[in-house]
C-alpha cells in the first residue's frame, strides 16, 4: 500500500529541533566568521592558536556529549539535557566580546561548546525516537539544513555589521547574543517530550554498562568517525586561507556563506537520498569530496580556486554529517541510542583536538599547503576503511 501523509509526515518535535537549530547556528557562526581574525589579527596570536581553541574545546566538550548521552538513556528524558545544553551555549555568547586575551576566548568557546555537546546526543536521541526507520534520513537531513540555514545567513549578517559598525568585532558579537536567546526560549516553550521505550527490566542500568553493550557494528562506524574527524580540521583555517589569497577582515565571512550554501543546497537532499539508497554508499561519496577540496585548496589560488575548494567542502559537510548520525540512528539499539551518538561525538571530538592542533602547526612551519594536503591523506584513509565495513542497518524496530 502506499503510504499515507500522516504516516510519512516528520514529526512535530523533528521542525522544532531544527528551528532552534537554526537560532543558535546564526548566533554562533557569526562568531565562527570573525573569530579566526579576531585570534591572529585583533589579539595577534599565530594560527596554533587557533588550532588550540577550537580543538581543545571541541575534545574537552566531547567528554559532555559522552556523559549527557548516557544520562538521557538512563533516565529516559532528553528535553532537559537539550534545554541545558542550549542555555549554556547562549550564557556563553557575551563572554566573546569580554575576552582580551587567548585564555578568555578559550573561557568562551569552552562555554559554548560544552552546551553543545551536552544537547548533542539528547536531541539526536529524540529524532531517532520519534521518527520511523523509513524516513529517518529526511529527518536528520531536515534538521541539518535548517541548522545550515543559520549557519549560511550568519556570516552574511557578520559582513553587514562589520560594516555597518565600522568594523568593530566586539560590537557584532553583542549583537550576536540575541538569536542565541531566542533559541533558548523556543526550545523550553515549544519542545514536547515523549518519552523512548522503556527498557525491559525497569531497574536503571549502571551509567558505564551502556559503554559496554555497544555492539560491534557501532564501534565499527565510531572508529570509522573517529579516523574522518582526524581529517575535518576547524573551518576556521578555510576563513584563514581566504585571508591568505586577499579577502578583507571585513569580506572574510564570504568563505562560511559560499561553504554554507553548498552545505545547504546538499543536506536535504543527502538525508532524502539515504533513504532509498546506501548511505554508506553517499558517506565514502562525501569523503571522497573532501580528499578533492583539501587537494584544490592546496594549490596556489586566485580566488576562483578558493571559490570551488570550499564549496566542495561544504559539500562533503552535507554528505557526511547528517549521514553519520542516520548510520548511528540504524545500528544501534533503543536503548542506547543517545549513548551511541554521544560516543560517536566523544570520539569525533578527540578527532577534532588532533585534526585542529595538528593544522595549526603545520600551518605555522610549512604554511597551508601542507595542511590540506595532510587533510586529504588522512580523509583517503578513512575512506579506505569504511569501505572495509559491511554495509549493516538495523532491522526497524515496531
Amino acid at each position: 500500500m502506499r503510504p499515507t501523509r500522516s504516516r510519512t509526515r516528520l514529526p512535530r518535535n523533528v521542525w522544532i529541533l531544527g528551528f532552534v537549530s537554526l537560532l543558535m547556528d546564526l548566533s554562533s557562526e557569526i562568531y565562527h566568521a570573525l573569530l579566526p581574525l579576531f585570534i591572529t589579527v585583533t589579539l595577534g596570536l599565530p594560527a596554533l592558536a587557533l588550532g588550540a581553541i577550537d580543538g581543545i574545546s571541541e575534545a574537552t566538550a566531547s567528554f559532555a556529549k559522552l556523559a549527557s548521552g548516557r544520562m538521557s538513556d538512563r533516565t529516559r528524558r532528553r528535553k532537559p539535557l537539550i534545554l541545558a545544553g542550549y542555555g549554556l551555549a547562549a550564557l556563553s555568547k557575551p563572554l566573546f566580546p569580554l575576552a582580551s586575551g587567548a585564555a578568555e576566548v578559550m573561557g568562551a568557546r569552552f562555554a559554548d561548546r560544552l552546551g553543545k555537546g551536552i544537547r548533542g546526543a539528547p536531541r539526536d536521541g529524540m529524532i531517532a525516537d520519534e521518527t520511523p526507520p523509513g524516513i529517518r534520513g529526511r529527518a536528520f537531513g531536515l534538521r541539518q539544513a535548517l541548522d545550515t540555514v543559520g549557519a549560511f545567513i550568519a556570516p552574511l549578517a557578520a559582513i553587514g555589521l562589520m560594516i555597518l559598525l565600522a568594523e568593530n568585532i566586539r560590537a557584532v558579537f553583542w549583537i550576536a547574543v540575541i538569536p542565541a536567546l531566542l533559541c533558548f526560549l523556543l526550545a523550553w516553550l515549544a519542545l514536547k517530550e515523549q518519552a523512548p521505550p522503556q527498557p525491559e527490566g525497569g531497574d536503571r542500568p549502571p551509567f558505564f554498562a551502556g559503554f559496554r553493550e555497544l555492539d560491534k557494528a557501532t564501534r565499527r562506524l565510531i572508529a570509522v568517525g573517529f579516523l574522518f574527524m582526524l581529517a575535518r580540521f576547524s573551518e576556521g583555517f578555510l576563513i584563514l586561507r581566504g585571508f591568505d589569497v586577499g579577502l578583507s577582515a571585513t569580506w572574510s565571512p564570504l568563505v562560511l556563506v559560499l561553504f554554507n550554501l553548498a552545505f545547504l543546497a546538499l543536506a536535504y537532499p543527502a538525508g532524502s537520498l539515504s533513504d532509498r539508497m546506501s548511505p554508506r554508499a553517499i558517506l565514502m561519496a562525501g569523503m571522497a569530496v573532501l580528499v578533492a577540496a583539501d587537494l584544490i585548496l592546496a594549490q596556489p589560488l586566485g580566488f576562483a580556486g578558493l571559490a570551488l575548494g570550499v564549496a566542495l567542502w561544504g559539500a562533503h559537510m552535507a554528505l557526511t554529517q547528517g549521514i553519520f548520525a542516520r548510520l548511528i540512528a540504524d545500528v544501534a539499539p533503543p536503548h542506547l541510542r543517545a549513548t551511541s551518538f554521544g560516543a560517536f561525538y566523544f570520539v569525533g571530538g578527540i578527532g577534532t583536538l588532533l585534526a585542529s592542533l595538528g593544522a595549526g602547526l603545520l600551518w605555522d612551519r610549512h604554511g597551508p599547503e601542507a595542511t590540506f594536503i595532510a587533510g586529504a591523506a588522512v580523509a583517503a584513509v578513512a575512506m579506505s576503511m569504511l569501505s572495509l565495513l559491511p554495509d549493516e542497518r538495523r532491522a526497524p524496530s515496531a
